[in-house]
């Protein structure tokens, strides 16, 4: 008999035969034997299995003076693998070529009729006193890029290093690159001889692999219709109001929807190209900023904007009320001590919003790095209450790169109970609907079509690219004294310029906020992801001597005047942090959660080592494809992921809700499966995502589902960028969104050649929080 975890293989007996015929009785597995010429030898394994997957144990059979050795392969299944068995397909052979062709030739359409854009109460019927220029891809790069010819003989500027002569050239460049790519992935979706249906005043229209997210349709993206086969002839041009699952809603010219009668068109997709030149418009400007925000190299101590009568040691001082909303008396303070609205901000927290009003390093980005959990937002919103206070004559503008962040930042300025709705605007992105808005912002939303009022807000919240609008509403640079980036680290340096560009150009005040090991920008392009583009500005200016961390002169490590690094966590378990405090921030990260909370799963019956609320469960199973879609997933570690769900949900006493657990998977389709088999199980709805999805959020209990098990396709994650590997910014959001609870499903044997998955398995074997399949060699010998 010999096992490994959770598969034992017992020897039960064996028998003798001869040309076919057996001869002898049963042989015991204790017992020996002796084989004569021409005699067969056969032997019967049990396996009995505890966990799935699939598991290779050696069958030695000792002879007198020599061994012989037989591998025995199993592979352990589930029944409800039932439910998500792959659609047959031989391989998965994308349209790349067939696409590219499309993308390149374009659509060669007539008289194209125009159709009616996406309207609702925020966007209003009103005209841009200044057009937004169009920046179109020069047909030599676009022509190099299908020709698979070299970038950088067309644009030798790729390859020189990021200068303020090449600034502007070079990402003109890189969002060409982008939007080429935008261009192919998005005529993926091209449909020849479809069939429309009415859905109310729409056309809906079937879109297939929709669901798979790669890439995404979005309201405000184009719909061209054309005669079948028909190329230069009358064409109708819609817009997209509503994507569903796999259907789209479309609106046309009225004329269009009074005479159709189902018939068949062509269809072609086109992307809404307004962020992207508003990233065009921001380059260009950046040419007015100076080489102290874009390249500084010292920082020379200004002036503060506002001025203590105190000493430092003094300058914070709690408040001691809570004002009415809309009280008017804190603002009378100008000088003083700094009175501060949460009176929950550690030390380092008011370190940060001194030096953000203070504003001595000003022109320069000042950067509040922030680790996971560490309240980064928090720290954001007090700075912002106090400038808004303490300097007069300020005009803020806060913006993030997404609108939910953006949605959470103006929440947290309206929970302060500092501001009215005469004092702050969240301006909404045009095709953004009604109804995904929170009720509690929506009374700070414009809700008026003339949005030239908006310059009268002393604090506006948007994305990064509705800033742009402001640009074209005809306000002027300098308009804004500062300007608010949070979660700056997923904005391209483009994107993060629009809001920039509109800030006084010597004396504006630039806060970044976030954490360059943190999930970057997300790129179509690789040719723009190679060349610099994923690198946000954030980043940048951490990789820049001035802002670079030294112990040896910095009491913190970082220039007060330029960094201020957050240490104390309010997230996590110390067993869930120690890992990323070591790999990621110079072992600095403090635990300051609420143990009630993070001790919650310490005495859990299915952790392997109690007292530590970690899961690393070593699965073999089989990634796989299912029909044409490019995604994978993987059957035994869907199942397994189930099993542990159902834990989660029905053991007392650790029972907790759905909303309390995340499921992380890098691939589209262990997202779709693991969805497709709870509900089949009726399992409540839980949020399955990918990391990009949970940036920002955490959850009580996190199930990590890593899907690939395939060693010999791990080049080819590698060279796309997918999945966790070779991508230790996707490690580090993953395994930090946990609180009391992290299981990671996976194959050690392939996350074992990852630099930052080895260290992980290696921590849960010596922390004795491994279980399932044997761990590879190095780490099983350290076990033992």
């Amino acid at each position: 008999m010999f096992s490994v975890k959770g598969i034992k293989f017992i020897f039960e007996h064996a028998h003798f035969s001869a040309n076919g015929k057996k001869r002898n009785p049963d042989v015991a597995a204790n017992e020996s034997a002796i084989l004569y010429p021409a005699m067969g030898l056969y032997v019967a394994v049990v396996c009995e299995a505890s966990y799935i997957g699939s598991e290779e144990q050696m069958l030695v059979l000792q002879f007198n003076g020599f061994c012989i050795g037989q591998r025995l392969s199993v592979n352990v299944t589930d029944p409800h693998q039932l439910y998500i068995e792959p659609v047959p397909s031989n391989s998965y052979e994308g349209n790349r070529s067939e696409t590219f062709q499309r993308a390149r030739s374009g659509k060669n359409v007539g008289w194209v009729v125009p159709g009616q854009r996406p309207i609702n109460r925020f966007r209003g019927r009103f005209q841009l006193p200044q057009r937004l220029p169009q920046f179109p891809v020069p047909d030599e790069l676009r022509d190099c890029v299908f020709d698979q010819g070299e970038l950088t003989e067309v644009r030798p500027h790729l390859q020189q290093e990021l200068s303020m002569d090449c600034y502007t050239g070079k990402f003109h460049t890189l969002l060409h690159l982008e939007e080429i790519q935008m261009d192919i992935d998005i005529r993926q979706f091209d449909l020849e001889q479809v069939c429309l249906r009415r859905v109310g005043e729409f056309l809906c229209l079937g879109v297939p692999d929709l669901a798979e997210g790669r890439p995404s349709l979005l309201i405000g993206d184009k719909v061209i219709l054309s005669e079948p086969g028909c190329m230069d002839g009358l064409s109708y041009a819609g817009y997209i109001h509503e994507v569903l699952s796999e259907e789209v809603l479309v609106k046309f010219h009225g004329s269009f929807h009074q005479n159709f009668q189902g018939e068949s068109y062509d269809v072609v997709f086109t992307f809404n190209r307004s962020t992207i030149r508003r990233c065009h418009q921001a380059v260009d400007m950046a040419l007015q900023l100076s080489e102290q925000v874009l390249f500084p190299e010292e920082v020379v101590p200004k002036l503060p904007q506002w001025i203590p009568q105190c000493r430092e040691s003094e300058m914070v001082m709690p408040v001691n009320r809570t004002p009415a909303p809309g009280s008017q008396g804190l603002r009378k303070l100008k000088s003083g001590p700094l009175e501060l609205f949460n009176t929950c901000l550690n030390q380092r927290q008011q370190e940060a919003v001194i030096r953000i009003v203070l504003g001595q390093g000003r022109p320069t980005p000042y950067i509040l790095f922030g680790p996971p959990g560490t309240g980064k937002t928090v720290t954001v919103v007090e700075s912002i209450l106090q400038i808004f206070m303490k300097v007069p004559h300020s005009r803020i503008i806060a913006c993030t790169p997404s609108n939910s962040a953006a949605d959470l930042l103006t929440e947290r300025l309206q929970q302060s109970e500092q501001l009215t709705t005469a004092d702050m605007v969240r301006i909404n992105a045009l095709q953004r609907t009604e109804e995904s808005i929170p009720d509690s912002i929506r009374p700070y939303c414009y809700d008026d079509t003339n949005l030239q009022m908006v310059s009268h807000y002393r604090i506006i919240v948007c994305t990064c690219a509705s800033a742009g609008m402001l640009l074209s509403l005809g306000i002027k640079v300098g308009h804004f004294t500062h300007v608010f980036v949070d979660e700056a680290g997923q904005a391209t340096e483009p994107e993060c310029l629009i809001p920039i560009s509109l800030i006084g150009q010597s004396d504006g005040q630039i806060v970044l906020a976030g954490d360059p090991h943190q999930l970057g920008p997300v790129l179509a392009s690789k040719f723009a992801k190679s060349h610099g583009l994923e690198l946000s500005l954030l980043e940048r200016l951490t990789l820049m001597p001035v802002y670079r961390r030294d112990v040896s002169r910095f009491q913190h490590g970082y220039n007060p005047l330029l960094v201020t690094k957050l240490v104390d966590n309010y997230r996590s378990h110390e067993s869930l942090l120690r890992l990323p405090s070591r790999l990621f921030y110079h072992d600095e990260l403090c635990v300051k959660a609420d143990p009630e909370l993070t001790h919650s799963f310490t005495d859990w019956s299915n952790l392997p080592m109690k007292g530590c609320p970690l899961i690393f469960h070593g699965v073999r199973g089989e990634d796989m494809r299912d029909g044409n879609s490019p995604s994978w997933f993987n059957p035994a570690e869907t199942v397994q992921v189930i099993q542990y769900v159902q834990m989660l949900l029905h053991e007392e006493p650790h029972r907790i809700a759905p909303e309390e657990i995340g499921i992380i998977t890098a691939y589209r389709k262990q997202v779709e499966k693991i969805r497709l088999l709870m509900e089949k199980l009726g399992i409540p709805k839980i949020k399955v995502g990918s990391v990009e999805e949970f940036q920002g959020q955490e959850r009580k209990a996190v199930i990590i589902s890593t899907v690939r098990s395939t060693e010999n396709l791990l080049r080819f994650d590698v060279r796309h960028n997918l999945g966790f590997l070779s991508n230790p910014k996707r490690f580090n959001v993953s395994i930090t969104r946990a609180q009391a609870l992290l299981i990671v499903i996976g194959n050690p044997f392939v996350l074992s050649q990852d630099p930052y998955w080895e260290p992980l398995i290696g921590y849960s074997v010596e922390s004795g929080a491994y279980t399932g399949c044997d761990p590879p060699d190095d780490h099983n010998n350290n076990n033992n």
